[in-house]
């Protein structure tokens, strides 16, 4: 069965304890929370925002699992596959699925990066994991400055495979969105776009049936007022909580690297209520002096005060 990602599906951090191991509570409370919003379709683990690949491979498995657990499974939970090599992918695929994946995020062989892909080649991985690991997966764009960023054809191939639901679409190049985000849509009718421009969420919420972001950790509320909007077509409304949202955007995307995004993700937790504190794993590091107050401070802007967790 094809999961439905047409909603709110958030990016979770993996907390931490203060001594930098998994932290099994606060994973609960997290997901606990995240699962309680009614518009909140699926979490997606393991990525950029959730430290995956900082994370070994005991450590990735625990991670799925709790957040299953979390919910009591209520919650489809989405794992990042970010392993360099098609065969280790496909191990990496089956440990998720034996944990309680109900489908992959592939992220691409992260040499690719560097120096671009072999035609064919990321067809290959897709093809790999859903037939010898059996999880269905989600189509990942990169952005269009890498070399792992795939030209339309790839992604049309990509799409047309067996058991590839949807696409999270992250190009980050407004031209290519608007060229190829049809195309896939009126080709693939069927295949969910999802957007992940945490901080382009405006200019894509006209055309996806979803938002796959680290922004849902600390605001799921708004977004959700934002994907309606955009599914709307009413830009006046969409505007008006683009606006409300904009000095969280820069306070926590807007720096001076987007991996620094996580750990002020993690602060926005903190000031939400969510996480008692804002502990990253190397080689991620603390923010400065006043980031805290400063992320406070637009989370009171937005309207987002203390969470309401679950016991």
């Amino acid at each position: 069965m094809t999961l439905d990602m047409r909603g709110i599906n958030p990016a979770p951090v993996t907390p931490f304890t203060r001594d930098g191991a998994v932290d099994v509570e606060a994973i609960h409370r997290l997901g606990g929370y995240l699962g309680s919003l009614p518009y909140v379709k699926s979490l997606i683990v393991l990525g950029h925002a959730g430290e995956g690949t900082f994370l070994t491979q005991a450590e990735q498995v625990q991670v799925i699992e709790e957040f299953v657990a979390s919910t009591d499974g209520r919650v489809p939970v989405i794992a990042g596959i970010t392993g360099e090599g098609t065969a280790v992918a496909v191990e990496e695929s089956r440990r998720a699925v034996a944990a309680g994946a109900a489908a992959g995020l592939i992220y691409p062989s992260h040499g690719w990066l560097r120096f671009g892909f072999q035609k064919g080649a990321p067809q290959d991985r897709y093809k790999a994991i859903y037939e010898e690991a059996g999880l269905p997966s989600i189509l990942f764009q990169y952005p269009d400055v890498t070399k792992a960023s795939y030209d339309l054809e790839t992604q049309l191939e990509i799409a047309g495979q067996e058991g590839v639901f949807a696409t999270k679409n992250g190009v980050r190049n407004m031209k290519r969105w608007d060229t190829e985000i049809p195309i896939l849509r009126e080709t693939y009718p069927d295949l969910q776009i999802l957007s992940c421009h945490d901080e382009y969420l405006l200019h894509t919420a006209f055309d996806v049936d979803g938002f796959l972001v680290g922004y849902g950790n600390m605001a799921s509320e708004l977004l959700n007022e934002l994907l309606e909007a955009g599914k709307a077509q009413d830009y006046a409304a969409a505007k008006a909580v683009h606006t409300k949202l904009f000095p969280l955007t820069q306070a926590v995307y807007h720096r001076g690297s987007h991996m620094e995004g996580t750990v002020a993700l993690k602060e926005a937790l903190v000031a939400r209520g969510i996480l008692e504190h804002a502990t990253v794993r190397s080689p991620l590091l603390p923010l400065a002096e006043g980031a805290h107050e400063e992320i406070a401070a637009a989370l009171a802007f937005a309207g987002l005060g203390q969470a309401v967790v679950p016991a």
